[in-house]
């Protein structure tokens, strides 16, 4: 089969399309024919091998364990193994696994859900890791409540397009915080209010707020905090900066080792992928509440470009790599 394949870390150059082995089929797993796959950050850090903590993690010391990148997917289901009772073959799904930049993928069978007949491939497979951070973060560490104000840093893209929406769907009075070129699209799926960072330091206005989501971890904590209320808590997703060590982590750990000297709550997160959750978002998108945001599709043979695009900052929500199958054309 066709897949994206990768023997070293380095820059999307390192990045080639060849010919593999289908993967086997274990007994919980499910063999997807892949037809869309997502980007996102996790797939950057694990090209890059950065932070370094990444490869201490048991990614790889020196070379990448997982030579095929990609997690988040969308497609049909192939074969299925003995204990897998869920699905079974032609079954639409979508959700995550090692390997998804490929003609063939498998997946734990409680990493997947069906796909909602609502979205095409292309669409459920921007959802599962940014749709599972933002509600993860929103409803389980912001346990955000009707009413509340809840500020999304990083609106328009990724984790922040599903936040915005989610966010409203909980209930919330939601203010979304992108750069001028986006404040349009943040307005367009729910923010109440769109704050465009170059021109207005949130930091400093006069509004506080009961949940922050923070995406684009850049910002000190000092500062944020002024922007809380004071029973407040801060949700700090992934991260920028830090070196090339520990990246964003070390801003995350201060936070966990501050957070009981203040009142305000503070609380580092890394979603899991979880089939109920799944369902959750399938429900979200299904009521209407919930739509991904794709800036721009490329295919399987093109992820090195959809990567460099990436790397730009200037995406809008979430880039999609479309697969083709040879006996298709």
């Amino acid at each position: 089969m066709k897949a994206i394949v990768q023997d070293a870390y380095g820059s999307a150059n390192v990045l080639a399309l060849g010919d593999i082995e289908k993967p086997t089929v274990g007994d919980g797993d499910v063999l997807i024919r892949v037809h869309a796959a997502g980007l996102d950050p996790g797939v950057w850090h694990l090209l890059t091998g950065r932070p370094y903590l990444v490869r201490i993690m048991g990614y790889g010391l020196r070379k990448p364990k997982t030579r095929v990148p990609g997690m988040d997917l969308a497609g049909r289901v192939e074969a299925v193994g003995k204990d897998v009772a869920r699905f079974r073959p032609g079954d639409e799904v979508f959700g995550s696994c090692n390997g998804a930049f490929a003609e063939y993928a498998c997946a734990r069978e409680d990493n997947l859900s069906s796909k909602p007949d609502t979205l095409t491939f292309e669409q459920a497979a921007a959802v599962p890791v940014s749709g599972l951070t933002a509600l993860q973060g929103l409803r389980d560490a912001g346990q955000v409540k009707p009413g509340q104000k809840v500020l999304i840093i990083g609106a328009a893209g990724g984790v922040g397009t599903f936040a915005v929406q989610i966010a409203k769907a909980l209930g919330a009075e939601v203010t979304g915080v992108c750069s001028t070129t986006k404040t349009e699209l943040v307005r367009s799926i729910g923010a109440d209010h769109a704050i465009d960072y170059t021109r207005e330091d949130f930091t400093n206005g006069p509004v506080r707020y009961d949940v922050m989501l923070d995406t684009a971890g850049n910002r000190p904590l000092s500062r944020l905090r002024r922007a809380l209320t004071p029973q407040g808590i801060l949700v700090i997703i992934g991260g920028e900066g830090g070196g090339r060590w520990l990246g964003g982590v070390d801003r995350q750990l201060w936070a966990l080792l501050l957070s009981p000297f203040v009142s305000q709550t503070f609380r580092p997160m890394l979603a899991r992928i979880r089939t109920e959750d799944l369902q959750f978002l399938k429900e979200l998108v299904e009521a209407g509440k919930v739509t991904p945001v794709i800036d721009r599709t490329y295919p399987l043979s093109e992820v090195p470009e959809a990567i460099r695009h990436w790397e730009a900052g200037h995406a809008r929500g979430k880039i999609v790599i479309t697969v083709e199958h040879r006996s298709e054309t």
